[in-house]
C-alpha cells in the first residue's frame, strides 16, 4: 500500500489524478479511446514521468546512448517537455541494451535496458494506459498492479485450498513468456480493450520492435516478445494474459454470475453478490469448477477432481497455444494433488493437511529457496569475517541484517515457515561459531531491530553490533486484497491514503509555473520540498503563500552548490532576504519584522554560513 500511496501522491501533485480517475470510469463503461495522445503529451504528464523515473534506482543505469536521468535533470523544464513531445511526434526508439542477469539455477535472464529518453516516453504512456487497463483486468490477477501483492495472491490460494476445498492444482508453465509474446495478437488485444488511438498504437508497436544491442555488439531486430526491463512490459504482459483470466472465469465463476434465479439475490457486507446458492446448483451440472490465481506469467488453476484437472489442463494448453500464440513447457506443466504433494508458487510451497474434520494449509518456503537463502547468508558471514576496518564491519553486518529482515517480511506469511528458518539458523550457527568472535550479550540501539528482535535470545553481537537471528520469527496470516480498494477512484483511495497536509492549489501552481531558467531537477524538487515541509517555512514555521515564498539553495550555485533535494529549502521571502542581507541596518530591519527566537535564529545562521556570510548575533 505504501507504494500505491506514493504513486497517488505524485499524480495529485501534478494534477493527473482526476484524468486517471476519468479514464478508469470510462474504461469500466466500455468507452472507446481514440484521442489518448493529448493526455500523454500534456506537460503535466511529462513532468510526472520525470518524477516517477527519477525515483527509480534504474534511472542511473545507462542505455546504449550512455545517458542517465542526469541528462534531463539539468535541462530547463520547458526545454525538457518540448524534447519529449518532439520525440513522440516522430517516434523511433534507440537500440535497447541487452544485459544477462544470472538466475539462481545457473541460467541467465535476458534484460533489456532502453535509453533514458525511451524510458520517459514509456512512462508517459504507462501513466495514461494503466487506469484504462486496470478497469478491464481480472480481479484474481496480482502481478505488477497497484494495491496488489504476492501476499494477496498467496491468501487467495490458501482460501481456495482451505475454504473451497480445491484439492487439485493445474500448473501450466509458458515457455519464455516475455521473449515470445506475439506482437500482432497483443495489438489486437489492446484494440479490444478500447485503446484505439492509432498514433499511440504505432508508438507501442515501435517500442516492441526496438532494435536490441547484444553484449557482443551485434544488433538484432525482434519480431516477438516484450523486453524485460522495459517500463511498459509488465502492463503489456498483463494485457496478453488477461484474456486467459477471463476465459477461465467464463467457464465457472463468470458463468454463475450471469445466471438468473427465481430466488432472491443475496449480498455480502461489502456489497458483492453471494453466489453460494448458484454454485450449489451448478455443481449438479457437467460444468467444471475452476479458479485461477495469477501473478504475472506464473499462475495456478484450482479444481475439485483429477478428472476435471486433466480436462482443464488440456483445454488451457490449447487456449495458450492457439489463442495466445504461445508455447507450453511440457516438463514444467502438470497436475498436483495437494493432499499428497506440495504446490510451489512465488517461492512458497502449499499443501492441504487434515486437521480433525477440517482441511488446513501447510505453507512453507520451497526447498530451493531454503538452500539459496542458507548459502547466501553463509557467504555474507564469510565477508563479515575479514573486514578492512570497523566501518566496513558495520556495513556488512547491516547488509546481513537487512537481508534477514527482508526474508522475514516476505516469507513471514507462511504458517510453517519457522521450521524452514530453524533449519537455516542451525546451519548459520555453525558458521558463526567457527568463523566469528560472536558474543551473547550486548545492547540493541537500532529502533527497528529492538522492536522486532529485542525479546529474542538468539540475537548475537559482534564487536558490539547486533546480528539479527534468521530463526526468530512469528508468522502472520496473509492479508487478502481489501474489497473496494482502488488507486483510481476517490472512495477506493480513502482506504490507504493519508491525510493531505498541504494546499493542493499551491502545489499545482508550483507545477504549472516553474522558475524560468532553472533546471527540471530544481523545479521538481521544490514540489517535493513544499510537500515535505507541509507548506510551512523551514525557519519560522509560517504558512507559505504564492508570491511570498522562495526555494533557496543552501549552498549557492556560485559556491559549488547544485539543485539536489538536500541542497534546497523553502522559506518565506522575508527570511530569504535576511539570509542574504549584508548591511547592518537592513539586517536589523528584517529582524524586527520577523521576531525570531534563539532556535529559529540558529537555523537562519546555518543558512548564512553555508552562503558564505557572517552569522547574526542577537
Amino acid at each position: 500500500m505504501k507504494n500505491s500511496n506514493k504513486k497517488t501522491r505524485k499524480s495529485e501533485y501534478y494534477d493527473i489524478q482526476d484524468v486517471q480517475d476519468g479514464l478508469y470510469v470510462k474504461g469500466k463503461d466500455g468507452y472507446i479511446f481514440n484521442h489518448l495522445m493529448e493526455y500523454i503529451e500534456s506537460p503535466e504528464n511529462i513532468k510526472l514521468a520525470y518524477r516517477n523515473i527519477k525515483a527509480n534506482q534504474g534511472s542511473h543505469t545507462q542505455g546504449t546512448d550512455n545517458k542517465t536521468i542526469e541528462f534531463f535533470a539539468h535541462m530547463d523544464e520547458d526545454e525538457y517537455v518540448s524534447y519529449i513531445q518532439s520525440k513522440m511526434r516522430n517516434y523511433h526508439p534507440k537500440a535497447v541494451r541487452r544485459k544477462e542477469i544470472p538466475k539462481p539455477n545457473g541460467k541467465f535472464r535476458p534484460l533489456g535496458i532502453p535509453c533514458i529518453e525511451d524510458r520517459l516516453v514509456q512512462q508517459c504512456i504507462l501513466q495514461i494506459l494503466e487506469p484504462i487497463c486496470e478497469s478491464k483486468f481480472y480481479d484474481s490477477s496480482y502481478g505488477f498492479r497497484p494495491t496488489r501483492s504476492v501476499e494477496n495472491a498467496i491468501k487467495e490460494c490458501e482460501n481456495r485450498i482451505q475454504l473451497s476445498h480445491m484439492q487439485y492444482v493445474v500448473d501450466v508453465d509458458i515457455k519464455g513468456f516475455f521473449d515470445n509474446v506475439n506482437h500482432r495478437k497483443l495489438m489486437r488485444q489492446l484494440w479490444t480493450l478500447g485503446i484505439r488511438d492509432t498514433r499511440l498504437l504505432q508508438i507501442i508497436k515501435q517500442v516492441l520492435k526496438a532494435p536490441i544491442k547484444m553484449p557482443n555488439g551485434k544488433i538484432e531486430h525482434p519480431t516477438k516478445g516484450t523486453p524485460q526491463g522495459g517500463i511498459l512490459s509488465p502492463l503489456l504482459a498483463n494485457v496478453v494474459l488477461n484474456e486467459l483470466d477471463w476465459w477461465i472465469d467464463s467457464q465457472w465463476k463468470g458463468f454463475c454470475q450471469k445466471m438468473e434465479y427465481p430466488m432472491k439475490e443475496q449480498f455480502n457486507k461489502n456489497g458483492q453478490r453471494r453466489l453460494s446458492n448458484e454454485y450449489r446448483a451448478l455443481r449438479k451440472s457437467n460444468l467444471k469448477e475452476m479458479y485461477i490465481v495469477r501473478y504475472a506469467d506464473d499462475f495456478k488453476i484450482f479444481c475439485q477432481s483429477r478428472s476435471d484437472a486433466i480436462k482443464i489442463k488440456s483445454a488451457v494448453e490449447d487456449f495458450i497455444n492457439h489463442r495466445l500464440k504461445l508455447e507450453i513447457s511440457e516438463e514444467k506443466t502438470g497436475i498436483t494433488n495437494l493432499k499428497k504433494k506440495y504446490c510451489e508458487f512465488l517461492g512458497f510451497k502449499l499443501k492441504m493437511m487434515s486437521k480433525g474434520k477440517k482441511h488446513v494449509v501447510d505453507a512453507r518456503m520451497t526447498n530451493k529457496v531454503v538452500q539459496r537463502t542458507s548459502t547466501n547468508l553463509k557467504n555474507q558471514l564469510k565477508l563479515i569475517q575479514q573486514p578492512k576496518d570497523q566501518t566496513e564491519l558495520y556495513e556488512r553486518i547491516n547488509k546481513y541484517n537487512i537481508t534477514v529482515i527482508g526474508i522475514h517480511n516476505y516469507y513471514g506469511i507462511a504458517n510453517n515457515v519457522c521450521k524452514d528458518l530453524g533449519r537455516i539458523q542451525r546451519n548459520i550457527d555453525n558458521v558463526m561459531l567457527n568463523r566469528l568472535n560472536i558474543t551473547k550479550q550486548g545492547e540493541i540501539k537500532q529502533r527497528v531491530i529492538k522492536q522486532r528482535y529485542g525479546k529474542s535470545k538468539q540475537v548475537r553481537w559482534l564487536q558490539g553490533i547486533p546480528v539479527v537471528p534468521i530463526g526468530y520469527l512469528k508468522s502472520r496470516n496473509p492479508m487478502a486484497k481489501k474489497a473496494g480498494v482502488n488507486i483510481y477512484s476517490l472512495d477506493g483511495r480513502r482506504e490507504f491514503l493519508n491525510i493531505t497536509w498541504v494546499d493542493m492549489q499551491i502545489l499545482h501552481y508550483l507545477m504549472r509555473n516553474p522558475v524560468k531558467g532553472r533546471s527540471v531537477e530544481y523545479n521538481d524538487n521544490r514540489i517535493s520540498l513544499y510537500s515535505a515541509q507541509k507548506g510551512k517555512c523551514a525557519i519560522t514555521g509560517d504558512e507559505l503563500q504564492v508570491g511570498k515564498m522562495h526555494c533557496h539553495h543552501k549552498k549557492p550555485i556560485h559556491l559549488g552548490g547544485d539543485d539536489k533535494y538536500k541542497n534546497l529549502v523553502f522559506i518565506t521571502d522575508e527570511v530569504h532576504r535576511l539570509v542574504h542581507a549584508k548591511e547592518t541596518n537592513t539586517i536589523a530591519t528584517y529582524l524586527d519584522g520577523l521576531n525570531l527566537d534563539k532556535k529559529k535564529l540558529e537555523k537562519l545562521n546555518k543558512l548564512r554560513v553555508m552562503a558564505g556570510l557572517e552569522i547574526i548575533k542577537q
